[in-house]
């Protein structure tokens, strides 16, 4: 016992242990080696050992009571498992060991807790130890059917510090496994039992309690029968609760009701619970009274949650989600839907209960799988004479009808700013899938959604639903795509805690993984369903779909950060962007200039540098400059650059005068311009994360065999995606705020500078000399100032293949990489 831990042993053992439900490998690798540390049986005159073994697995568990002991009973399970069939069992040798030295360590630990020295470390061991045998009694409950007398005592514990606590409700879990295997128990021994339970009951808080009556459950419903001694509890606090109904209808505002809130939540509480492992319809406990108990039940519980009071709500809340465990059909009835309804949809209820409601729909579906189970073990030893299946069929079909009830607000409770309800809402959906209760296509934008959950656990979560569905039901994730990706939105909207700054698409961190990129990495191995899916989401940019700015910046966001693997994929995209950008462009042009008003007083011989003015006047302004332009040699179109700073002030100036009243159609420019200028954005990004040239992306065709284009991406290091100008009409409101002259300015400004990118649109051929064109100069000086970043004519893509490069020094529509 003085033995000390070692602590890297029991960290390691840790480590490897988590281990145990990973890839088949790993698994084995993990079952072997903690059957020869700790599940192979000890000689017996060998006490050291013994105790070394003992000390290192009560630190294991000791160290994992905050993560859950799920990876005990899973490798419990599967080293007993594998000798179900062997003549010789050394791991049921080992285990019957490990429990009986386990019970003498206890016995040491209590005597020794009288050392004041040593108290709070001997705590600490019992607590493992006895954490350690129920665990033990989850898998093997008859190891601990000969040491039931022995802990039995332990209920009498006085409670003052955690630990105290712990040791109560864990061994009142092991009795309660344990009572009803035993053969032939004395009646003192049981009568102890009942006594020692319901003086806890009595006495403790939630936990105890409800620890406590599962025992009594057991005993009473399996051994005693001693159904008077329940009655009389149940009574004692439904009569109380009767009688707390009775004052608060008569007077609402009295001061009884408050001088007894602490009794109000004990026997609401304490009814449910009792109500959950009892059902008091039986004559074993009413006799002959035709009285409804549960239908009281429901009445009394029903009241007290529409108290002003938000904690008598949440333990009446509590009490229903017992009862309704005892009698699933109550949940059908129209109060109690409209209640849990109510709660579910209802942005301004209260989180706690919100959360306790999905609470009680969790913990009904955990005990409905546990009874399944159950069911099917036993039914496995009569299969022969009976069916299975008719059995199972009958308690699956009332969880599928509750769940039908309750599911839409279930799934929309993944929209709250608060985790812990989102969730309480993952787990809820995640037991529905698992037991086969509903359809399972209505669920899947709702986990893409969760899929984007800051928190990795529920990712995770939600990310292995996505994993099941997609096993069993091949294209439920591609039909449900972009609904998804539109949901994640919506999800990271309500996340958002600072509504000013825009929602974006990817991870805040070093990785700037997309938000989106599980999803991606599902879709994308089948070429079909990859490209309708990015051709879905592409088409959102376009001026018809009419869909929100900030929508937009996250689709680009996660477009900009998707786990791409070949060529063909980004280049796919920056194809479809080009076609957008020539369809959208115009119309949004042509729509700008329809806005315009005529004025002929304002008309005078235009100059050279005034052909806008000129052509806004008459209404029209697409022709005569750019046609006067083109129709002029190179070297002259190049002169007349040089002079652009003033000619461009000029242009602003005449559009300006030419501007209507109504400032609408400025406004719906800028608007609708947003999402033609994220697509330059990102296939700028895109061209300098792969490094392409504009040849490249031009000589690229869809219609191509995959195996073309099948070549590995070489990504570029530190290329973000900073769409400046969206974030800057986001961020100051533009859609809602005054339109000021400045305001006015920078959008004409921003409209020349598109209606000069549209003119150039397609990238013109290498000067002779290998100079780059007037028109191309033309065009990345438009884009430069669209896009607020440098000169896409300095920073011209590096390229993978010797075959592009250098073949468009001068850039193109998309800026490149900075050198």
């Amino acid at each position: 016992i003085e033995q000390p831990s070692f602590p890297k042993i029991t960290e390691m053992c840790v480590k490897m242990i988590r281990r145990v439900n990973d890839e088949e490998g790993i698994k084995k690798l993990v079952n072997e080696t903690f059957q020869k540390l700790w599940f192979t049986p000890t000689p017996h005159h060998d006490k050291e050992a013994m105790t070394r073994k003992i000390l290192n697995i009560t630190d294991v568990v000791a160290a994992c009571r905050d993560t859950g002991y799920d990876w005990f009973e899973q490798l419990l399970q599967n080293l007993l498992k594998s000798e179900e069939d062997a003549s010789y069992k050394p791991v049921k040798k080992a285990c019957t060991q490990l429990v009986d030295n386990l019970v003498e360590h206890i016995l040491k630990y209590e005597e020794s807790l009288s050392d004041s020295d040593n108290k709070g470390v001997n705590s600490g061991r019992l607590v493992a130890c006895i954490t350690t045998l129920f665990l033990f009694s989850k898998i093997r409950p008859q190891l601990m059917v000969k040491h039931a007398m022995t802990m039995q005592p332990y209920l009498t514990t006085k409670c003052s510090t955690q630990n105290d606590f712990i040791v109560i409700c864990n061994v009142a879990k092991i009795l309660e496994l344990v009572v009803p295997l035993m053969e032939h128990p004395s009646e003192t021994f049981l009568a102890t039992i009942e006594e020692d339970l319901m003086k806890l009951i009595i006495k403790y808080g939630m936990t105890v309690v409800q620890h406590c009556v599962s025992c009594l459950g057991a005993v009473v419903n399996k051994v005693t029968q001693n159904y008077k001694f329940v009655w009389a509890c149940f009574n004692r606090y439904y009569g109380a609760l009767s009688k707390l109904k009775s004052q608060h209808q008569e007077d609402p505002n009295s001061t009884i009701l408050t001088a007894n809130k602490p009794a109000l939540l004990r026997s609401l509480f304490t009814v449910g619970a009792l109500c959950r492992h009892f059902d008091f319809d039986q004559e074993d406990f009413k006799g002959n009274s035709k009285v409804n108990i549960k239908d009281k039940v429901l009445e009394l519980l029903m009241y007290f949650t529409k108290h002003s009071d938000e904690e008598v709500q949440t333990k009446a809340i509590i009490g229903l989600g017992f009862a309704f465990i005892q009698h699933p059909s109550l949940m059908f009835e129209q109060e109690v839907k409209t209640l849990y309804n109510s709660i579910l949809s209802d942005k301004n209820c209260s989180v706690n209960l919100k959360i306790q409601v999905l609470k009680n729909l969790q913990t009904y579906l955990q005990e409905e799988d546990t009874r399944m189970q159950q069911a099917d073990r036993d039914w496995k030893k009569v299969a022969k004479q009976e069916d299975l299946k008719e059995m199972g069929d009958i308690s699956s079909g009332m969880s599928s009808s509750i769940m039908q009830l309750y599911l839409k607000q279930v799934l929309e409770a993944f929209f709250h700013t608060q985790s812990s309800v989102r969730h309480f809402a993952l787990n809820v959906i995640a037991l529905t899938l698992n037991q086969g209760l509903i359809h399972p296509v209505q669920c899947v934008p709702y986990l893409i959604a969760m899929g984007t959950d800051p928190e990795p656990s529920m990712r995770n979560k939600a990310d292995q639903q996505l994993v099941e569905i997609d096993k069993k039901y091949a294209g439920f994730i591609h039909m449900k795509a972009v609904a998804g990706m539109k949901m994640s939105y919506q999800v990271q909207q309500a996340i958002n805690t600072c509504p000013k700054d825009p929602v974006r698409g990817f991870r805040h961190d070093e990785s700037s993984n997309a938000l989106c990129s599980h999803l991606y990495s599902m879709i994308r191995g089948n070429r079909q369903h990859r490209r309708a899916f990015l051709i879905s989401l592409l088409n959102l940019f376009d001026d018809t779909a009419k869909t929100e700015v900030n929508m937009l910046l996250y689709i680009a966001d996660n477009l900009a950060c998707f786990p791409y693997q070949t060529q063909e994929e980004p280049l796919f995209i920056m194809h479809h962007i080009d076609i957008t950008l020539s369809v959208s462009g115009s119309n949004l042009l042509q729509s700008f200039k329809e806005s315009m008003v005529k004025d002929k007083k304002k008309e005078r011989k235009p100059s050279s540098d005034e052909e806008t003015e000129s052509d806004s006047n008459s209404g029209s302004e697409s022709e005569s400059e750019s046609e006067e332009e083109t129709s002029k040699p190179r070297r002259l179109r190049k002169q007349v650059d040089s002079d652009s700073d003033s000619d461009e002030e000029n242009d602003i100036n005449a559009v300006m005068k030419c501007l209507p009243e109504n400032s609408a159609p400025l406004i719906e420019f800028a608007n609708v311009s947003q999402g033609i200028l994220l697509l330059l954005m990102l296939k700028q990004h895109l061209k300098n994360l792969c490094g392409f040239s504009d040849s490249k992306i031009q000589k690229y065709s869809p219609s191509e065999s995959a195996k073309v284009y099948d070549k590995a991406i070489n990504r570029k290091i530190g290329v973000h995606f900073h769409p400046k100008q969206t974030l800057d009409f986001l961020r100051s409101d533009m859609a809602n705020s005054k339109i000021t002259e400045e305001v006015k300015r920078s959008i004409v400004k921003q409209y020349l500078d598109f209606k000069l990118l549209m003119e150039h649109l397609d990238p013109d051929e290498e000067e002779e000399d290998g100079e780059v064109s007037a028109s191309t100069n033309a065009r990345n000086k438009a884009i430069t100032s669209l896009l607020g970043g440098g000169s896409p004519k300095n920073n011209a893509a590096e390229t993978e293949d010797d075959e592009s490069d250098g073949e468009d020094r001068g850039g193109g529509i998309s800026g490149v990489r900075r050198r």
